[in-house]
């Protein structure tokens, strides 16, 4: 739930987020340090947002005790195989693209830590620990805009958590998750399909089955 419904919202920033890999680390349910926050966006070589901007809540990581939140990508670059190759023909070569990920590694960490096993909580939970950071008040949802995009039978089964044929890889995410193992496998046709998996025998146990992006068969075993 925390993944589907905070993961791709927006917000606007109520202070400045400080740039670099280690990140701004906040205690839950506690006011916010401005001085120590001052020294973070000093000493990590400025600001990756100034307040008052729009940002992105890009990927979400669980730990023991601790919540980490990317905003608008993270810190860190990425490898990109096309910008080190060069090719040519004859005794011509062809430099490398230049860099086409400019603001690519200028995001933010924000690290919760809630010093503690991190506890059971819903979307809103989560955003009001981040509150002291971010104000997701006057953003409208990415997350429930695109589901109020799709037919009714779908957002229907997003709803109901479960998986139905016709939906894509999206969808199937959005009602039930990511899932516990895949397994890709050949028809006697030769098409490729790829099972989805959640749960485990003798527990309750799903299969949904894709064929290229399209949900073709969904079987549940208890």
């Amino acid at each position: 739930m925390l993944i589907r419904y905070v993961d791709g919202e927006f917000a606007k920033t109520l202070v400045s987020l400080p740039r670099g890999k280690k990140g701004l680390k906040i205690v839950a349910g506690k006011p916010l340090d401005e001085k120590a926050l001052k020294d973070t966006v000093r000493l990590s070589g400025g600001r990756a947002a100034s307040p008052g901007e729009t940002v992105q809540i890009t990927k979400i990581e669980f730990r023991v005790h601790e919540i980490e939140i990317q905003i608008n990508g993270g810190p860190n670059k990425h490898f990109h195989l096309r910008e080190h190759l060069s090719v040519g023909i004859g005794d011509y070569p062809v430099d490398p693209p230049q860099n086409t990920h400019p603001n690519e590694g200028t995001g933010a960490t924000i690290i919760v830590d809630y010093r503690r096993p991190v506890p059971d909580m819903s979307p809103d939970d989560l955003k009001h620990d981040l509150s002291v950071l971010l104000d997701f008040s006057k953003q409208h949802s990415a997350t429930v805009n695109w589901i109020d995009t799709l037919p009714p039978e779908f957002q229907q089964a997003i709803k109901d958590n479960k998986a139905i044929v016709g939906m894509d890889h999206e969808m199937v995410i959005a009602a039930l998750g990511r899932p516990d193992k895949k397994v890709r496998e050949r028809t006697p046709e030769g098409d490729e399909t790829e099972d989805w998996i959640y749960g485990t025998p003798p527990g309750k146990t799903i299969f949904v089955t894709f064929l290229g992006d399209k949900v073709i068969r969904v079987k549940e075993f208890n």
